[in-house]
């Protein structure tokens, strides 16, 4: 591609004198394996007929690689190019652009916070954020994934207020139950339950809110000293804590997540005080009503309190400290964070306040957000009010749905159902998930190209591929060649948008493509055996490294 690009460049610099950067694009293979409107740019400079340019291009070009059997200029100066068999099968061959090669990347994603549930929205979020950083790490850079969650603030307080009330701490004749008669099968459920008990208290019940209001302050005051653990209710903040953080990694081992780093917000909350607070005489921050405050109306956003009149962080200063201790811990160039839609106009603030006294670090944070995850025919649901959809709500309804279709339980399969039917979709938009149709397999599914490597790996244990690829190809033999020969450009693409679906989206194009090769042409037996087995084997190993990039596994026999 890129000498192709070289010698456009240079027959339009001897023809015209002009430099220019010629961009080539994938027709449909009726009109050639790349297109190029450079003769539709000159016409305006040149003041020259579209055609009369192209023609010139053409004709220079034409014989000046190997790569191009035939270049032709059509309609109104495109120019058509069609490239030879060898160049094909040298495009299956090439590696992947180390673009951000040497360059050190933080991914930011999931974010639950402990003492609560994990809600499908987390789930989409670790199943888009680890494609992005498979694509990142592919691409060369260094990529380190971390997390961010809530372990103060007031949802703590909530849950901590209806833990201590359930296990009698409020009673006058003293508590009855220890925090370690909680089964340990319970405790990730049990814990949920207490903070919508604890949510539903503070929104109903005066009293109860003015005690949630002294816990929040007593669950700030554990941090950021060390704390004696064998205070009681230190001792129940903590080991709560640490189920919360033992049921997040049982969850991420079982969909094969893995994150380098958890940064609880206790621990940037000290660094982002006091960021926040030297900013106030430079202008950035100031007091209103005993809070501290970010005027956003001036850059075209909203007022947001960054320190409450309490004296208290409010989840703002905490990603400002955040942002620097990642930058401590890192030095990174590019730091991708993924969110909910919720959160745009909410980073928008945090993101403009740290831009006026460090917008280096702002200039290479890049905001991803997603949609809400809904099962078919569902409603938005709350954490807050214990209608939440929770992440192995969607696992369980694909393995139901797996099971009812097949009548086999792989875990695989409903991973690489869910996984799929997340990352198809371009990210932005509400998704929603329709638990039989991400397990069918047939149509745009995960377990349809589970499928399809398996079919391939079949075929190949047939044959022997150690062919030789100097047959010309036949129609069909190009057409799947070809469409092989797009994985790096679909991959840079997908990489520099930061967009897994276009990954899907070609993968589901190369085993149609497959399909109309393949029902046409035997390969077990045939003449063309031997090239036609190097064909599937291209074929399954671009299967298999694109269903990497997306975190699915690619079987060898379903």
């Amino acid at each position: 591609m890129e000498q192709i690009k070289d010698a456009i460049k240079a027959a339009v610099k001897e023809l015209f004198g002009i430099d220019i950067e010629p961009e080539l694009t994938r027709p449909d293979e009726q009109f050639g394996d790349y297109a190029t409107n450079v003769a539709l740019q000159l016409a305006g400079k040149l003041n020259q007929d579209s055609k009369e340019i192209a023609q010139a291009i053409c004709q220079h070009v034409k014989g000046s690689t190997s790569h191009i059997k035939d270049i032709q200029m059509a309609g109104p100066g495109f120019i058509n190019i069609h490239l030879s068999d060898t160049a094909l099968w040298e495009l299956t061959e090439a590696k992947s652009k180390q673009s951000l090669k040497g360059k050190t990347v933080v991914a930011e994603y999931s974010d639950p916070n402990p003492f609560k549930v994990l809600h499908a929205g987390h789930l989409y979020t670790s199943v888009v954020g680890d494609a992005i950083a498979n694509l990142l790490e592919a691409a060369g850079a260094e990529v380190h994934r971390v997390n961010f969650g809530g372990d103060v603030g007031l949802h703590v307080a909530k849950t901590m207020w209806a833990i201590l009330k359930n296990l009698g701490y409020f009673a006058t004749n003293g508590h009855s139950k220890k925090i370690e008669d909680i089964p340990k099968n319970e405790r990730a459920e049990w814990l949920s339950e207490q903070y919508i008990e604890g949510t539903n208290a503070y929104d109903n019940d005066a009293e109860a809110k003015e005690l949630i209001l002294e816990l929040n302050h007593r669950v700030y005051d554990l941090h950021p000293k060390e704390p004696n653990k064998d205070i009681e209710f230190a001792h129940i903040y903590w080991t709560t804590r640490e189920w919360s953080y033992e049921y997040f990694n049982q969850f991420y081992t079982l969909i094969g997540t893995k994150f380098e780093k958890y940064y609880p917000e206790s621990e940037v909350a000290e660094l982002g005080i006091t960021t926040v607070k030297e900013h106030i005489q430079k202008g950035v921050f100031e007091e209103s009503e005993g809070a501290i405050v970010f005027k956003g109306e001036s850059y075209g956003l909203h007022t947001r309190v960054f320190i409450n009149k309490e004296g208290l962080p409010t989840y703002e200063t905490k990603d400002v400290g955040l942002i620097f201790q990642k930058k401590k811990d890192y030095n990174f160039d590019i730091s991708v964070v993924i969110t909910g839609n919720e959160q745009e106009q909410y980073m928008q603030v945090v993101l403009k306040a740290v831009e006026q006294f460090a917008p280096d670090l702002v200039h290479a944070t890049k905001h991803l957000t997603h949609g809400i995850v809904k099962l078919k025919g569902g409603v938005k649901m709350s954490s807050r009010k214990g209608n939440i959809l929770r992440a192995v709500d969607v696992l369980s309804a694909a393995e139901e749905a797996n099971k009812k279709a097949t009548g086999k339980k792989d875990n695989s399969v409903v991973l690489g159902a869910v996984k799929y039917a997340f990352l198809k979709q371009r990210t932005g938009g509400d998704i929603i998930y329709n638990p039989s149709e991400s397990v069918a397999l047939e149509g745009n599914s995960g377990p349809y190209l589970q499928y399809a490597h398996a079919r391939a790996r079949s075929i190949l244990s047939k044959v022997d591929v150690k062919g030789s690829t100097s047959h010309t190809l036949e129609g069909d033999e190009r057409s799947l060649l070809r469409k092989i020969g797009q994985y790096n450009e679909v991959v840079e693409q997908a990489t520099s948008e930061l967009m897994p679906h276009h990954i899907c989206t070609y993968l589901y194009e190369l085993a149609q493509t497959f399909n109309r090769f393949y029902e046409q042409n035997r390969v077990v037996g045939d003449e063309r055996e031997q090239l036609r087995a190097r064909l599937v084997q291209k074929y399954a190993d671009t299967l298999k490294s694109g269903l990497k990039l997306l975190g699915i596994v690619a079987p060898e026999k379903m």
